[in-house]
Order: C-alpha cells, then structure tokens, then sequence
C-alpha cells in the first residue's frame, strides 16, 4: 500500500514526490498526460529531431527551493546561472547597451550596474533609489515611514506602483516592465504590484547571486522530469502517466483512475487550477470555495516562437527587445553549447497574438528578430514552429480570487501547484515551494 498519492507530474507534484520519498514515504505519482513535466516540458520537433521546450522557463539565483529541487536529483549542474546580473538590450531604435552588475553586496550589485548602463540617465538612475526602498520595506515594514511600500492587500498595478515610487518612462521601458512582464506573465497595467514587489526582493534584497538569471542547459524533460521519476522509483515509489485521476473525498478520500480505486492516507493534488474542477468528483461543500476561486481565476497566455537559421546570429545567450511584441530572444544552440542557431523567440502576455495563425507568429518573430540583431539579416531561415500556451499562468490582476493555502478542509487532502499561496506569481520556485510544503504537511499527517 503506497503512503501518498500524488495527482500531477509537474514541478509541484515532482518535487512534492522526490521530497517524500527522500524521507522514506513511499508515493504513487499520476500524470494523464502521456509525459510527466505539465507546463514545463519538452517535445520532439519532427523536422530537426532536437528536443524542443514548450517555452523558454528562466531561473533566478533566488530561487533556492528549486535549486534545492534539483541539488536532490542530481542536476543543478544543468543550470548555468550567470556569476552576476548581465542583460543585453536592443533598443526599437537598435541601440545595442548592457546592464551588467558589479562583484558588490546586494542591492548595492544593482545600484552599480545602473551607474555603469549608458541607456539611463543620471535621473533614471536616481529613480531606481526608490524601487530598491520600497521592496525593502515591502518585507519589512517595520516602523519605517510607509508612504511607498507596496501593501500585501493592495489594489494598485505595477504601473501605478512604479509611477507612485517617482519612476520615469525611460526606466519603466527598459527595465521595469521587461522584468514585470517575464516574471508576472501580465501587463504591467493589469497586474497587481505585490507579487513583483515580491519577485524583486527576491532578485536584489539578500544575495548578490540571487538576482543572476539561470538558464537551463538540457531539455525542461531531462532537467527535472525524467530524473523526478528515476528518485521515485529507485526508492520504491510507482510513477504513472497516461493516468486520468478523479478524487473523491466522500465517504473516504479515494482516487480512482479509469476502473481502478486507489487508496492513501495522504493525497497531495498537485494539478493547475484551471484542472481542480475536473479532478474532483462531487466535492463535498468545504471545498467549493477553493473550486470556485479557480474557476474564477483567468489565465494569462505565452507564445514561443523557434527559428532556425542556417548560422549563428549572435554571441549572446539571451537579448531583451524593449517596446517590441516578442520580449526576450534565447539562442538555445549557444546555451546548449553548439554552433548553429536555434533562437527561442518569446511574447509573455501574450493576449493580443494568441490567437494569430502560426504563419502570422513566425512572420512576425522573424521581422522583429531581424530588425534586432543584424547577423540575422543575412541568414536563411530554415525552419519555425509556433508554440502557443494559452494557459501558461494565473492573473495575478488586483481583485482575483485568493489563493488557497496547502492545506484543505478535507483531512488527508493537500494542495500544490504555483497557484498555492506562496505569495510568488505564477513561477517555478512557487510551484516547487508548494510542492515541499505539502511534502512537509505530509509528513505531519502521516505521523
């Protein structure tokens, strides 16, 4: 008989599974989906045979959860993480400038990096005084004059946010809604301020190597994914896709898949919350206010873009494209240490060209690609594929339903997923965060 049965084979259920079975608990992990890996996954491309992401994922040195994650499968070492903060920027104009953080504590690292960026002026620079102050006392607010700091249950957007702390157009454009939009997945005009102010304290306010940027050096399956199932099985855990599960918590908490009925003292359900209302059947009362907050929480779209040009187009890993519709340029070839070209092309909030053809996407992701990098004119484009996740991540706008905690009303039943009460947007490290706190709210049950 199996301790704990984990519905959800993404970063929430895996980590929430390999943190059990490190601690002797024996798991069953359910996945429907023909793969483990859920929003950050990878696939086949038919035309190259490479492994392709579903989305370029980002790590930051702040995420310790994760990196905690990953130290337990054995491959943090498949993360390159920068030794300090450095984005290259193209302007609309095609103004090329670097943001690149000196060897000094934090956020004095984030200060120096400003005063050394020929983009800003000495008054947006200024301007940056204030942000770093208010995400200070965002966490700790202490006695200190209010006035400034972001309150956890404010209604204000990050644009108001930012205009309220004295932040100037030029500052905003380059720095901040890049930053906002990549980690919030939400225009800045509609998302809420907390969870940035949450996400910059994180990146700027402890370590200086917590706001250096991380980029995965294998496929998002090979990371996590594959090596997840390996830690469960090796420790006598069972893991399954192509495993539909239903959970039923009355008369006893049961999970049926397909014909079978399996039983646990724990069930950790660890599906997106768009999935909640499919996966329990006929809930009992207590838990239709936590139903009813998913149902009612939108979500935010991403559209990736691949091209695949016949050379190499940049020396850079990744390129910002500030005021453009794709955000962010990734060569996965240079982080993969090849010598070709495979640019992983991104629009976070993605609303206005979700719903564009694929033809349209990748006209539109080669025009801005060779508007931005000259090497790229010159070069023939030899395949594109459009990726479109219209669900990638939950809004996080100002007046959505809360979150819920781990814990449910249901004795035995926990909660994960990057939709759990961290206090973090839609991100990995909140989705391995939920996943440990279950794994721990486990434990406690069980014993």
């Amino acid at each position: 008989m199996t301790d704990v049965i984990v519905v959800g084979g993404g970063f929430a259920g895996l980590s929430a599974a390999t943190a059990l079975a490190e601690r002797g608990v024996t798991v069953t992990l359910l996945e429907a989906r023909p793969t483990l890996g859920g929003r950050a996954t990878a696939f086949t491309d038919p035309g190259t045979g490479e492994r392709v992401d579903n989305g370029q994922h980002v790590l930051i040195g702040g995420y310790r959860e994760t990196f905690r994650f990953l130290r337990r499968l054995g491959t943090v070492g498949d993360v390159f993480l920068q030794p300090r903060l450095t984005i290259d920027m193209i302007e609309r104009s095609g103004q090329a400038s670097r943001l690149e953080c000196p060897p000094l504590p934090a956020p004095l690292h984030l200060l120096g990096g400003l005063l050394g960026w020929k983009a800003l002026t000495w008054r947006d620079r200024l301007a940056t005084l204030r942000v770093v102050r208010s995400v200070r006392l965002q966490a700790h607010p202490g006695p200190a004059k209010a006035g400034h700091y972001v309150h956890r249950g404010s209604e204000e957007t990050v644009r108001e946010w930012l205009t309220r702390n004295g932040q100037t157009p030029r500052l905003v454009e380059m720095l901040w809604e890049p930053l906002a939009v990549a980690s919030l997945n939400q225009s800045i005009d509609s998302a809420a301020a907390a969870p940035f102010a949450a996400v910059l304290y994180r990146m700027f306010s402890v370590r200086r190597r917590d706001s250096s940027l991380g980029l995965p050096i294998k496929p998002m399956d090979e990371l996590y994914a594959t090596p997840g199932q390996a830690l469960i099985e090796h420790r006598g855990g069972e893991v399954r896709v192509h495993a539909p599960a239903r959970i039923r918590s009355v008369p006893q908490l049961t999970v049926n898949v397909r014909d079978e009925e399996l039983r646990a003292p724990v069930v950790i359900c660890a599906v997106p919350w768009y999935a909640l209302g499919d996966v329990f059947v006929d809930p009992p009362a207590v838990l239709q206010p936590i139903l009813s907050a998913a149902e009612r929480t939108p979500a935010s779209p991403i559209v990736t873009v691949n091209l695949w040009f016949d050379r190499a187009v940049t020396p850079n890993m990744f390129i910002g494209l500030p005021g453009r519709t794709m955000q962010w340029v990734f060569d996965k070839k240079a982080i993969f240490g090849d010598t070709s070209s495979h640019l992983s092309v991104v629009c976070s909030a993605a609303d206005a060209i979700v719903g564009h053809t694929n033809q349209q996407l990748i006209d539109l992701a080669v025009d801005e690609v060779r508007s931005a990098l000259p090497g790229a004119r010159a070069a023939t484009l030899r395949r594109a594929i459009a990726v479109r996740e219209k669900r990638a991540t939950f809004s996080v706008a100002p007046g959505v339903p809360a979150r819920p905690g781990t814990q449910t009303p249901v004795a035995g039943l926990f909660l994960a997923g990057d939709w759990i009460a961290t206090g973090l947007p839609a991100t990995i490290e909140s989705a391995v965060i939920s996943g440990h706190l279950a794994a721990d709210a486990a434990v406690r049950f069980l014993n």
